[in-house]
């Protein structure tokens, strides 16, 4: 049996290694990518006025819109009193993603930000889709992350020591042997110790992955109804004259900043279709996304539109399956944890990442050895039986 599974290990091994060496990779880079950008992007930052008050998003999109002539603002976030307004310019055909900068006391533009000319955002890409078209590299990604889950279950069956004695070389490295039995340390024993770490990162990878996937888990869980975000509809019905989104986007805001007046970040959609609702979230705890609660409101009477699924509702109101959902991004991330939960991800992505390296080396040493093997016993026939 075990030779069985250690076939299998090898193969589906070589099969998604590559893959996932770069998806591992590039999730370390993407570890500390908030605190990065806070220390290198200067101009997401504001220093307020004494006694000063923000403006309302209809004074920050026509500052921002000038600043984009020809596109239409799609959304505000409003951060902390510290932090510049971000307005997001975002379209699908012709595809397009900026963010404006403004300051929210006086409208000023800060800076425009472009996803094309961003490090982080390619780097992004090659996580999620290997900077392949994505309907193809969020394919080739989730199979080889959920090859890699059935990989880290084999790993263990074959790392599994038949006795104390063998259990003794399972959790610590040979320092002081050959290269060759270091590297073969390396992979069992990293790869013991990183499994729980990179069996949750695969797991919860695999719900952006897989439609199928991340329904199951959603309906196993105790939910009801899709577990994709959907956006209510308003109805047009009720428009009367002439109506402008953006006085009832105002409205909307000002009645969320009374009604939080403590938050981590207020964000509010601009509607562009008659269809649309004013979609709304307020976050509670800087640096996450699942301590949030999401509003969605009717641009024409403005009252609140009642939804449901794990985007929808107060999160002190969420039951577990929305919760959970609601916490899979800053799980993976691991800034669930904060800081140390970050630190964590980030070396079990080192690990990861190091485990197909450590691999192939092992596969390629036993393959030479036996092709050494082969050819030495061939030497050592007799010249009448060589001939033959």
């Amino acid at each position: 049996m075990k030779k069985l599974i250690g076939k299998l290990h090898l193969y589906l091994g070589l099969v998604s290694g590559i893959v996932v060496f770069m998806v591992a990779i590039t999730g370390c880079i993407l570890a500390f990518e908030q605190e990065i950008k806070n220390v290198t992007q200067p101009y997401r930052f504001v220093e307020p006025p004494a006694n000063a008050k923000v403006l309302p998003p209809s004074v920050l999109q026509a500052s921002a819109e000038k600043a984009l002539p020809g596109k239409k603002a799609n959304s505000i976030l409003y951060g902390v009193p510290t932090r510049n307004a971000e307005i997001g310019f975002y379209n699908a055909v012709p595809e397009y993603y900026y963010v404006v900068y403004v300051n929210p006391y006086t409208a000023e533009v800060k800076h425009v930000w472009n996803e094309d000319d961003d490090f982080f955002h390619f780097i992004l890409h090659g996580h999620y889709y290997l900077w392949l078209p994505a309907e193809i590299g969020q394919t080739v990604v989730a199979s080889s992350t959920l090859i890699f889950l059935v990989m880290l279950i084999s790993g263990l069956v074959l790392w599994w020591p038949k006795n104390k004695s063998a259990a003794k070389q399972r959790f610590s490295i040979k320092w002081d042997a050959a290269w060759r039995r270091k590297n073969y340390d390396l992979h069992n024993v990293f790869g013991f110790y990183v499994l729980s770490i990179g069996f949750l990162l695969g797991f919860t990878g695999l719900v952006w992955g897989f439609k199928w996937f991340s329904q199951g888990l959603y309906t196993v869980t105790g939910g009801k109804g899709p577990a994709e975000y959907y956006s209510p509809a308003s109805d047009s019905t009720l428009q009367v004259g002439t109506f402008t989104p953006i006085t009832a986007v105002d409205k909307v805001w000002s009645s969320l900043m009374k009604e939080y007046p403590k938050n981590e970040g207020l964000n509010i959609s601009i509607p562009h279709l008659k269809s649309e609702s004013i979609f709304s979230f307020v976050n509670f705890r800087a640096g996450t996304y699942y301590t949030v609660d999401y509003n969605y409101f009717d641009q024409y009477s403005l009252k609140q539109i009642k939804t449901t699924g794990p985007y929808s509702g107060r999160y002190k109101d969420a039951d577990f399956a929305n919760k959970l959902r609601r916490m899979n991004y800053d799980i993976h991330v691991g800034a669930i944890l904060g800081l140390p939960g970050k630190i964590i991800v980030f070396l079990a992505s080192l690990i990861c990442a190091s485990l197909p390296v450590t691999g192939t080396i092992i596969w390629w040493g036993r393959r030479n050895k036996q092709s050494r093997k082969v050819k030495k016993s061939f030497r050592s026939l007799k010249p009448d039986l060589v001939t033959r």
